[in-house]
C-alpha cells in the first residue's frame, strides 16, 4: 500500500479538529455508570503504573521502616483511607464500590508495589481518581509510618487492627459535633490517660493548657504541617478545641519506666543545661527549664524519646512551625547534629515527670 504523504499530512491536521467537535457536541460519554472502554482503562493504569515506577526512582527509602509508627499510621487510615478501601473485618462502602476506578482492596495489592512506590503513591495521590494526595507535603515522616502500616496490611486480622485504629473503643463519628467525640478523636492515639500509645505520639497528660491549644489551632489552621493531626482536628467542632486543651492538661502524668542513664543522656544533658554557646547552639533549659516560664513553651519531662527527635529534626529542616515561638526551635535546632538530637531526646525521656 503506498502511503501518500500529502494525504496523511491533511489527515493529521484535521485529526483534532474531529477531536474537538466530537468533545463539542457530547460525543464522549462521561457517567459514571459504566466504565472506560478496555484499551483505554489499560492505558491509564499502564501510564499510573509507570509514572510511580519512574517518580520513586528519586526516592530516597529508609533501610527499615518506622514499625514505632504504625499506631498513628492506623488511626489516620481509620479516618482517611478506609471508607474507600476498606480495612480488615471493614468492606469498603458501597459508595466506593461505584467509583471509576474503583479504589482497590489494598491488602490484596499492596505487595506488588515496592516501597518508594508506596511513598509516592501515598505523598502525591494519583490523578484521575479519588486517590488525593498526603494532606501536607511537607511531613515525609508520617508518610513513612503509613508505608509501614501498608506493609502490614495483608497479615492483618480485623481484631488487631481495630486494636491499632481505634485501641477497643467504638469508632467516632466522622464530624464530632459532641465533646465526648471531639474526645474519643483524640484518645484513639493518645489513650484516656494522655500518655500515648506510641513512641511516636506526644504524651499530652500535665502539658500546659496554652500549648495544648495553641498547637489545637495551628493543626486546624494549616499553621503546622500534619497529615495525621490535621484531619482529626478539622473533624471537631472548633467550639470544643479548648475544652480539650484543658482536659489533657489537667490529667496527671504518670512515671514512665526511666531508661538507663548512658553516655547519651549525660551528653544530652550537657546540651540541655549549658548548650554549646562556640557552636551556636543554646541550652534547652534556658525556656524550658519548668512549668512557670512562658506558658506556650511545652514540658519536655517524659516524652517519647522517639518523639523528641523527630521534632528537632523537623526543627531543624524547618518543617514543624505554628506557633509565634517556632523560629526560636529552628534557630536552636539548625546546628544539632543527629548525634546531639538522639542525646538531648535520651536525656529528657529520662526525666521524671515535674509535679
Amino acid at each position: 500500500m503506498h502511503v501518500r504523504w500529502k494525504h496523511l499530512a491533511v489527515g493529521l491536521a484535521i485529526l483534532p479538529i474531529v477531536v474537538l467537535f466530537a468533545t463539542w457536541i457530547g460525543f464522549f460519554n462521561v457517567g459514571a455508570s459504566s466504565g472506560h472502554w478496555r484499551i483505554t482503562e489499560w492505558f491509564l493504569h499502564f501510564a499510573m503504573r509507570s509514572a510511580v515506577r519512574t517518580y520513586a526512582l528519586a526516592v530516597d527509602a529508609p533501610e527499615r521502616l518506622p514499625d514505632n509508627g504504625i499506631p498513628p499510621a492506623a488511626g489516620h487510615f481509620a479516618r482517611g483511607c478506609a471508607t474507600c478501601h476498606g480495612a480488615p473485618g471493614e468492606p469498603r462502602s458501597p459508595a466506593a464500590l461505584a467509583m471509576l476506578p474503583r479504589p482497590p482492596d489494598l491488602s490484596a495489592v499492596v505487595e506488588q508495589w515496592e516501597d518508594a512506590e508506596l511513598f509516592r503513591i501515598v505523598k502525591h495521590g494519583v490523578r484521575f481518581t479519588g486517590m488525593p494526595a498526603w494532606p501536607t507535603q511537607a511531613r515525609d515522616d508520617e508518610i513513612w509510618s503509613m508505608v509501614a502500616f501498608l506493609r502490614k496490611l495483608p497479615a492483618m486480622d480485623a481484631a488487631t487492627y481495630r486494636l491499632l485504629a481505634y485501641r477497643e473503643r467504638p469508632q467516632p463519628p466522622m464530624h464530632a459535633f459532641r465533646f465526648e467525640d471531639a474526645l474519643a478523636e483524640c484518645t484513639r492515639c493518645h489513650g484516656t490517660g494522655g500518655m500515648g500509645f506510641s513512641p511516636l505520639t506526644p504524651v499530652l497528660a500535665g502539658q500546659k493548657e496554652a500549648y495544648l491549644l495553641e498547637s489545637l489551632n495551628a493543626y486546624l489552621e494549616g499553621r503546622r504541617p500534619s497529615g495525621m493531626m490535621q484531619l482529626p482536628v478539622q473533624s471537631v467542632d472548633p467550639g470544643h478545641l479548648s475544652a480539650l486543651a484543658s482536659h489533657f492538661a489537667a490529667l496527671k502524668r504518670n512515671a514512665v519506666v526511666q531508661p538507663l542513664k548512658d553516655d547519651r543522656v549525660g551528653q544530652g544533658e550537657q546540651i540541655a543545661q549549658h548548650g554549646r554557646p562556640a557552636q551556636k547552639v543554646p541550652a534547652c533549659l534556658g525556656c524550658h527549664q519548668n512549668s512557670q516560664r512562658n506558658p506556650s513553651y511545652p514540658r519536655l519531662d517524659g516524652q517519647p524519646e522517639a518523639f523528641l527527635a523527630a521534632q528537632l529534626k523537623l526543627f531543624r529542616e524547618g518543617s514543624r512551625s505554628g506557633t509565634p515561638f517556632s523560629h526560636l526551635m529552628e534557630k536552636a535546632a539548625e546546628y544539632l547534629s543527629d548525634a546531639d538530637i538522639e542525646n538531648v531526646s535520651a536525656y529528657f525521656s529520662s526525666l521524671p515527670p515535674e509535679d
